[in-house]
């Protein structure tokens, strides 16, 4: 990526408001002076995922993803440095100058392009094969699931040929080196086989990201071999978990929903027969990546998965995932086909297009499967079917719309709107409403992995200095940065103490700006979000603050006398003052006004 200046990088970043940008992708819901939602970079049902407009930052507290605007679009979408630098200075509306790359940063933005152009000759290449009469089997088989040459041409379906070495052969002799060939997942290597195709004598579907690269490759076996579907492996191009096929031409619709299949030739059917708003997930169950990225583009999702057991589960669990990202979900009743494709050749498209008008409302869809559970002939499965339905209808927090689906559901299953109101209000009183668990009076979340303590309380203390400068001059005097033994920590404190002692400010976002790796902006993210609980008086807080500077104090002192020797005179001078300053700290009382 190109060099920039401290000065373009710190100004662009200020101008790119984190909120704004994440808030884009996150359905974000703000909880006192911090934003949350569900991760969109692990599968969760509560939201741990915090961002703060004050700090610039987000902070995952269940898998612990973190860093400024610059480090969630290098996560999120893959980017470079370069390109998420670009796309925030181009929404921000500045212009970057013309940088020269460094040999390292070249190198990995080169191998993204040769990533990327390796995947796109290949995709020539089987679509070159299907047009062949070494591709007769899979033009057949698409023939005979009634795709149209033109639709073929418009997907780029291919044929990878019947010998294992065939694409191996074929890319060595355009020039490709084995190291990238490996690392685009298009080629395997083991010491009997050597290098040979991962996909042969398959029907093939490049799979290609919303700006219509091609990123990987799905292929269906021709004959009995196993296994039937195969897709390509991940790499540093292709994310299963956050890519949508179909989604290339399904951004463009004029549709104000999109239809959520399981299937590739669910996608490609619907597209024939005028659904240009069909997607599918790729070979893997639908996920938070997944959601956060349809509703970039819709509101509103039509889910169109198998009629049979295995598609029903797929939808229960898709149901959720949608509804916590904001998504409106309604459930396509194809039966008594198994899928949009089955469907369509058996009874046409118009009369798929009365099914989407028809589409059953999610919660109601969840309770009419949820019914086939209990035997509604006997009062006590019954009396169990209605509890259930009580407790669910508990998770809508606004009252208008509880009492809307209240109606629904008591006017379906004629139990009386007053009635099931009662049951619903019982149930809460009970415990069906979760009670909050309270604060710690330290300020700090207790979790079932439980932190080590010393470093607990030097996040502790950063985190509430760097929310409230005002708090280093009251202990400037009693804490240095040498006293933060954990090593993010202390470089941490270093960079904070320093500008605090010119008189600058520092933001979080801009100090995570300082660090390269990944790994560390992870570290520095979590350095800088301990959870901070409100603490109901000023007495208490100035307590907490005295308590966690005792905390990080002897911690200090301990470390420090492991390190030094018995003969160290000087080592053990340091320690006694140090014992000195800390019992003094222990009787202070620090005021924060």
């Amino acid at each position: 990526m190109p060099y920039y200046s401290d000065d373009l990088i710190e100004e662009v970043r200020s101008r790119s408001d984190i909120v704004e940008v994440i808030g884009g992708y996150v359905r974000l819901q703000r909880k006192g002076s911090t934003y949350f939602g569900l991760c969109p970079f692990h599968n969760e049902k509560t939201g741990s995922f915090s961002v703060s407009p004050n700090k610039q930052m987000y902070y995952c507290f269940g898998c612990g993803a973190g860093g400024n605007v610059f480090t969630f679009l290098m996560q999120y979408e893959n980017f470079t440095f370069s390109e998420a630098m670009e796309t925030l200075a181009e929404r921000a509306g500045m212009s970057l100058p013309k940088q020269e790359f460094s040999a390292g940063q070249k190198k990995e933005a080169d191998k993204r392009a040769r990533l990327l152009e390796v995947n796109k000759e290949a995709a020539k290449y089987f679509y070159m094969l299907l047009r062949n009469p070494r591709g007769g089997k899979a033009y057949r088989y698409f023939k005979e699931r009634g795709l149209t040459d033109e639709t073929m041409q418009r997907f780029g379906l291919g044929y990878s040929d019947q010998y294992s070495d065939d694409l191996y052969r074929y890319l060595r002799e355009k020039g490709y080196e084995d190291e990238l060939l490996k690392d685009s997942g298009l080629i395997a290597y083991d010491e009997k086989r050597g290098a040979h195709d991962k996909f042969w004598n398959r029907a093939m579907f490049p799979i290609m990201d919303v700006n219509s690269r091609v990123i990987g490759f799905g292929g269906r076996v021709m004959g009995d071999g196993e296994p039937k579907y195969l897709n390509s492996p991940e790499t540093k191009i292709f994310d299963k978990s956050r890519n949508l096929y179909g989604l290339n031409l399904a951004r463009s619709t004029r549709q104000e929903q999109l239809l959520l299949c399981e299937g590739y030739m669910d996608v490609i059917a619907l597209h024939q027969a005028g659904f240009d708003n069909a997607v599918a997930s790729l070979g893997t169950s639908l996920t938070s990546g997944h959601a956060n990225l349809l509703k970039r583009y819709t509101k509103e999702v039509y889910l169109t998965y198998d009629s049979d057991g295995a598609g029903v589960k797929a939808a229960l669990r898709a149901i959720p995932i949608l509804k916590e990202v904001g998504i409106t979900t309604k459930v396509i009743d194809m039966r008594p086909y198994k899928d949009p494709d089955e469907f369509i050749k058996a009874l046409g498209a118009e009369e798929y297009r009365k099914r989407i008008q028809g589409a059953e409302n999610s919660f109601l869809y969840e309770i009419r499967i949820l019914e086939q559970d209990y035997d509604l002939r006997d009062p006590e499965g019954k009396t169990a079917f209605y509890n259930e339905i009580a407790r669910r209808l508990l998770s809508f927090p606004e009252k208008l719309e509880r009492e809307n689906y209240i109606e629904a559901i008591a006017s379906k299953y004629q139990m009386g709107f007053g009635n099931l109101r009662e049951l619903v209000a019982h149930v809460a009183e009970r415990g069906g409403i979760v009670s909050r668990t309270k604060p710690l009076k330290s300020g700090i979340h207790e979790k079932h992995n439980k932190e080590d303590p010393a470093k607990k309380s030097q996040r502790l203390l950063l985190t509430w200095l760097v929310e409230d400068s005002r708090l280093y001059e009251k202990v400037r005097s009693w804490i240095s940065a040498e006293d933060f033994t954990d090593k993010m920590c202390r470089r941490a404190a270093e960079i904070l103490f320093e500008a605090y002692e010119k008189g600058q400010t520092v933001s979080p976002a801009q100090i995570v700006s300082m660090f390269e790796e990944e790994e560390q902006q992870k570290e520095i993210a979590a350095v800088f979000n301990a959870m901070l609980e409100e603490i109901d008086t000023k007495d208490d807080k100035e307590k907490a603050l005295r308590d966690t500077l005792v905390k990080v104090k002897e911690n200090s002192i301990d470390e420090h006398s492991k390190t030094g020797g018995p003969a160290d005179m000087d080592e053990i001078k340091r320690v006694i003052e140090e014992k000195r300053v800390l019992e003094e700290l222990r009787k202070l009382h620090i005021s924060i006004d």
